[in-house]
């Protein structure tokens, strides 16, 4: 029986854990925090979008890098399987509009409680406020952990899942990247990665709070197209969020670096130029004899009304029937593609996920192994994965965290 020490109690490092101790080694898990899961706890605003119900080739076209890496892994334990193992715990799951799988009872708290339940049934030896501070290694092998107290414990193997930098606050401090660097294994650049947008214009200050459906983002860089999506976002008082923009966040962070880039809204993708023009005129019809300020409110969002017609220099109180063709037509260009300029993505605390890690061209695809130090083994957010949003960077987690743990369970003495 192989003694397997296991750094880090989020999602992945749970699930290596339990993958392990299941195939009947010894198991230790590791977690600084005073508790297990504690960023999976605000995931999917606190629901925990567990995974995506969709075929393997689904999840790894969701996959943003390194996508070539995860196919073992990611067939070896696939949503389903990830389903599976949580319905066996007792945890009853729904299927969401875009295949996002959540908790029936929509309490992340009972997602970890799940996963608690299998450390506790499969022996896994869980030390909760114990931070590791070194991998141990002889001779091009991992044998062991040092705990800030000094002590050290040995293993036969280690599987470092320590998540990235994003939410700090939840642990999330980089401590794996320095233990693989520490082994000799590049780390790749490290940017804040699924993270809301700023933009150099006011205007989404004004509406903050008001949240989009159905609507079309495009994001240029001259004339290059980096992103188009369709879907759901939101106004902030720094710029804008919600999945929309999120996933457009992956896509644009290297030349965002050089300058800022132009995004364009289009609030009505349903209709082409001319019903749109045709919708504007039966509205302005219907209210000839109202004021602008109040028909507009059949058109967009009342918190959108106002920067409408500051956008398209309409004054609100003119009346509907003296509007020009000039003015109804800047108003239409305005609803089919509403600019705004992005100048910077928020920081590590508001970001979903760590793009970057430890370069997966020195990781077994289908252990998680090292292939510079034998018996050390990384999983989930520390390695150079990401994906786009949805429930597949948890699917990253499951799959490679199992992946690790199986990997490790292979490991002889």
């Amino acid at each position: 029986m192989s003694r397997v020490a296991v750094i880090g109690g989020g999602p992945a490092g749970m699930m290596a854990a339990v993958t392990a101790a299941g195939q009947g080694h010894e198991v230790s898990l590791w977690e600084k925090n005073e508790k297990t899961g504690k960023k999976l706890y605000i995931t999917g605003k606190g629901r925990c979008n567990v995974t995506n119900n969709c075929d393997t080739e689904e999840f790894l076209q969701a996959v943003c890098v390194n996508r070539k890496f995860l196919y073992s892994a990611g067939y070896g334990f696939d949503s389903q399987a990830v389903m599976d193992f949580f319905e066996k715990q007792g945890l009853p799951l729904k299927t969401e509009r875009g295949g996002r799988v959540f908790p029936v009872s929509d309490h992340s708290s009972d997602v970890i409680a799940a996963l608690n339940r299998s450390l506790k049934e499969t022996g896994v030896q869980v030390h909760l406020n114990q931070e590791v501070t070194e991998v141990l290694t002889s001779e091009s092998r991992a044998v062991g952990i040092r705990l800030k107290s000094g002590k050290a414990v040995e293993a036969d193997a280690v599987i470092v899942a320590t998540g990235g930098i994003s939410y700090r606050t939840t642990g999330s401090t980089g401590d794996g990247y320095r233990f693989a660097r520490e082994a000799g294994h590049q780390v790749t650049e490290l940017y804040p990665s699924l993270v809301p947008i700023e933009t150099a214009e006011d205007d989404p200050a004004r509406m903050q709070g008001l949240s989009l459906r159905n609507v079309e983002v495009v994001i240029r860089d001259g004339k290059k197209e980096l992103y188009r999506g369709f879907g759901e976002m939101m106004f902030t008082h720094f710029g804008v969020t919600g999945p929309l923009i999120l996933t457009a966040s992956t896509v644009i962070q290297k030349r965002l670096r050089e300058h800022p880039l132009e995004m364009r809204i289009d609030l009505k993708p349903a209709l082409d130029e001319q019903q749109l023009d045709a919708r504007i005129l039966r509205e302005f019809e219907l209210g000839k004899n109202k004021q602008l300020k109040n028909i507009l409110g059949s058109l967009y969002p009342a918190k959108m009304v106002p920067v409408m017609m500051d956008r398209a220099q309409i004054c609100p109180e003119k009346p509907v029937r003296d509007i020009t063709r000039e003015e109804r037509q800047r108003l239409a260009d305005l609803t089919k593609s509403f600019p705004l300029t992005i100048t910077s993505l928020r920081d590590y605390n508001e970001a979903i996920i760590t793009r970057g890690g430890v370069n997966v061209r020195e990781i077994q695809p289908s252990t998680m192994e090292s292939r510079l130090v034998k018996g050390l083994f990384f999983a989930g957010e520390v390695l150079d994965l990401d994906a786009v949003t949805g429930g597949y960077n948890l699917q990253i987690a499951w799959c490679t965290g199992y992946a690790a743990g199986m990997g490790a369970a292979g490991i002889q003495e």
